[in-house]
């Protein structure tokens, strides 16, 4: 998945998104040492752990997201360290302490060798022992087929105003689920624009990522239904898994 092209409606959507960041802190914190997260993005998860002094790199395969992240960075005077790279072939002459990979960066793993190829590269970079955590989301889904607004608008400086919508549309076989996103700004002329992108993602349920965390050389993870803690139930909206290198 190419995320350049949705580089700025992400960090529109996901900026002040928290859910996540005291649990992945909390973690970081505890275990300490060099901290490798996957999939970072704009650096909304790698931001907050750099703010608490932790010494954490962002590896994320969009040169796009990178530069937004950076530049974000810079504005707020903070240093952040991102490398270009895709967990499956990502190569690094040492290990890490801890490996994160919050908020749904496995999803982008579409085949069965795409994973195991990622798990057991994640697995190489840590030390024995080492802890890798990460969540998923919990496969519940709207209205397929249908364009709906689901409350995202966002309101310029200069009065425009920018609406989301989306049309979702399921593989149930491949397990698959992509998202197309109409996002029309109105300007303070009135004059309508449409970009449109496109996410795919695969999802998976708790079972299955088990099996695949074993295969890849970790032990039986512990799994949560919340940031919180708790046991994962079908009323649960993500899945947190926390295991360990054998």
């Amino acid at each position: 998945m190419n995320y350049d092209d949705l580089a700025d409606l992400y960090d529109h959507q996901y900026d002040v998104y928290r859910d996540d960041l005291h649990f992945y802190a909390g973690v970081a914190e505890r275990v300490g040492g060099r901290i490798l997260e996957v999939g970072a993005g704009t650096g909304r998860v790698t931001a907050f752990l750099a703010r608490r002094g932790l010494n954490v790199t962002g590896l994320e395969p969009s040169a796009r997201m990178i530069e937004k992240g950076q530049a974000r960075a810079a504005r707020d005077g903070l240093k952040l360290n991102f490398v270009q790279g895709d967990v499956r072939s990502y190569r690094h002459g040492g290990h890490f302490d801890l490996i994160l990979a919050p908020f749904n960066a496995l999803m982008h793993l579409y085949s069965l060798n795409d994973q195991l190829d990622a798990l057991q590269n994640i697995r190489a970079h840590l030390e024995p022992g080492g802890p890798f955590v990460f969540d998923l989301y919990v496969p519940h889904f709207g209205k397929m087929n249908t364009l709906r607004h689901e409350g995202e608008t966002f309101h310029a400086p200069d009065g425009g105003r920018t609406d989301v919508f989306v049309v979702q549309r399921h593989d149930k076989v491949k397990q698959l689920i992509t998202t197309e996103y109409f996002v029309d700004t109105v300007d303070t002329a009135g004059a309508l624009s449409r970009r449109h992108f496109t996410l795919t993602q695969r999802y998976f349920n708790r079972f299955e990522v088990e099996w695949l965390l074993r295969c890849a050389g970790f032990e039986s993870p512990r799994v949560t239904g919340s940031f919180q803690g708790g046991p994962l139930e079908t009323t649960s909206e993500v899945m947190v898994f926390q295991t360990r290198a054998k």
